[in-house]
Order: structure tokens, then sequence, then C-alpha cells
């Protein structure tokens, strides 16, 4: 089992890959636009009224996206690169308070009534189970689009430059197999019209995370569309157990002294419950598409109890954060060693 790293910047990369990680398993492209220079364009985005002036915006982020995107490839030169679409709702984009939002009107040259009403439009009950990832994608697709061509863009011009790339595009929050099929198709539509304009021919792996417990009981039916899976386990947890992970420290220390549960399951999976719904998916997506890729991207991804779990089940990597590559990668090497031996006696 391979240990790749979560990774949004090309410094972030460079540690990982320092640490002996073997590609990126999640680069989360939503931290790209907080920075000075692009969150401003990023909020025009998201006030525009029509789809033109959207596109309008986001033709000025695009440049940006593939500047990151050429980062990571010469970075991880040989080593595949996968890039999550966007996947948080678009009100964590908005300005927080009163000043920020009469500063934004006065940017954008907007009524500061306006951005206030669709300010408080954007406002949602449960964010984390809200108008996010694909689902936002489906009202918004040339998001996903602009993404998709600064990918396919980077990757052109990055092997132009001699490096080895193997790019591979993450659609979030799917649940159903219809949605997959219908963003995938968009995904690939701009990468092949990238390529074909450069004259290029590379394969870009389309495939989605499992974050839902829906996802992971119909894996069956959405490998057959789905180049590969990653293991989305932080919000895995969350739906399955029902339990919110940003509220869960006030009281997830009361489950583990009377022993509910043997450590925070936010930290080492659930193997019992969880971690069920992981093996399901591991075998019913394996059934469906025998060459199907399937990793694993949550905090659990760099948790020695939880490598253990997921080699045992037969998954082909872990993904964690670059300063817990190298422990990642002694579990790993340890499991594999420990299951040898086993199946030697």
């Amino acid at each position: 089992m391979k240990v790749f790293c979560n990774a949004d910047t090309p410094k972030d990369a460079h540690v990982a890959r320092h640490f002996g990680a073997q590609g990126i398993g999640l680069c989360r492209t939503e931290h790209m636009f907080f920075s000075k220079d692009r969150i401003d364009v990023m909020r025009s985005m998201i006030f525009a009224d029509t789809a033109e002036k959207r596109k309008g915006a986001l033709e000025k982020l695009l440049p940006m996206q593939r500047e990151d995107f050429l980062g990571l490839f010469k970075e991880m030169d040989g080593l595949p690169v996968t890039i999550r679409l966007l996947d948080p709702p678009l009100h964590e984009f908005l300005p927080h308070t009163q000043k920020e939002t009469e500063e934004l009107a006065q940017k954008l040259e907007l009524p500061l009534s306006l951005l206030q009403a669709r300010i408080q439009s954007l406002r949602e009950a449960n964010p984390m189970l809200g108008h996010r990832g694909c689902r936002l994608a489906l009202t918004y697709p040339e998001i996903y689009q602009m993404q998709a061509k600064a990918i396919a863009e980077a990757a052109c011009e990055a092997s132009q430059a001699g490096v080895q790339i193997f790019p591979e595009i993450m659609i979030p929050l799917v649940v159903f197999k219809a949605k997959l099929e219908i963003l995938k198709n968009l995904v690939e539509q701009e990468v092949k019209s990238v390529l074909k304009d450069r004259g290029l021919e590379m394969r870009v792996l389309v495939g989605t995370m499992i974050e839902l417990p829906r996802a992971a009981i119909t894996a069956d039916k959405i490998a057959q569309v789905a180049d590969f899976f990653s293991f989305g386990t932080n919000d895995l947890t969350q739906t399955t157990l029902g339990i919110s992970r940003d509220d869960a420290a006030r009281f997830i220390g009361s489950y583990v002294n009377e022993g509910i549960f043997s450590k925070d399951p936010f930290s080492s999976l659930d193997q019992e419950g969880v971690g069920a719904l992981i093996r399901w998916a591991v075998q019913k997506g394996r059934q469906t598409n025998p060459q199907l890729k399937l990793g694993v991207c949550g905090e659990h991804g760099g948790d020695p109890m939880s490598i253990d779990f997921f080699h045992k089940i037969g998954l082909d990597y872990v993904s964690c954060s670059p300063y817990r590559v190298p422990v990642a990668r002694l579990s790993a090497a340890q499991a594999a060693v420990r299951y040898q031996q086993e199946g030697i006696k």
C-alpha cells in the first residue's frame, strides 16, 4: 500500500516528497481561492447575476489555477496528482463583517443592500450537508468547467516541459451514479478540448470521493462510472455516526472514558461501523470495476491503527498531511510485513 500526501501548494508537495510521499492523494482547490489577490475575484463570481458574468470572473481565476496546478505537477514529477474540484459551499468565501461587506460593495461597484441580500440567501442551517461539492456544480457547471480546463492546460504545459505527469480529477460529494455521469462527462469534454487544441494525448482519470453512506452502499453502481474512489473518512465518519466533527471535542471524551469508543473516531477509524461501509464499498466497487483505484484521504490516512485496517481490506494507498508521511510509511510497511507473515503461517 502506497503513501500519498494531502497537498494544496507546491511547498507542501515539496515537503511531502522529501518525506517519501509517492503522490498527491488530495489537493483541495478551494484553499487556492483565499489569498488576497483571488478572494475578491471569487466573490465577484459569487455575486454575478448571470452565467456570462460568472464566466467572466472565472476567466480571471483560470490562469491562477493553472499556475497552481503546474507547480504541483512539477514538484511531483513522475507521481500521480489527484485534484479535488471545488467542495465547500459558496458562503465560506463571503465577507464576515459589516466593514468587509461595505468594502467589497465599493470594489464591485454594487449596492450594499444587494450584497447583504445575497449573503443572507447563501446562509445554510447545516452547510456540511448543504449546497456544496457536486451539488454546487450541477447548479453552476461553469465552475468545474474552468477548473477542468485549468488542470488540462497545466498538464499540457508540464508535459511539454518534460515533466512526467499522472493527473487525476476528483468530483466530491457524489451520492448517485447519474450525478457522477453528468459531471464526469462535463469534465472530460473540457479536458479533451484542451488536449485537441494542444495536439496532445494524455490519460486523465476522473473519480469521486466516497464520503456519504449511500455512496458506499451503492458503490457497485458508482464504480461503473468512476476511475477511482477516494474515501473521505472525515465526512464519512460524521455522516455515519451522526456526530459533527467540529463539535465532537466537547463530548467525545466521555464516549472514550466510558469505553464506547476505544479512541476518538475522528482520529482513529471506527472499524466496526465506518470501516464496514468502506469494506463493503471496496468489495462492491471492485466487483463492478476490477481496475478501480482505491484510497483514503481523510484524517485517518495518517493513523497507524487505521492504516493497518486499510491494508487488510486491500486499499491501494492512504493519503495524509505532509508531516505525517513518515509515520504512515512506517505503519504501511509494518502492516505489509505482518500480513505477509500471517499468510506464510
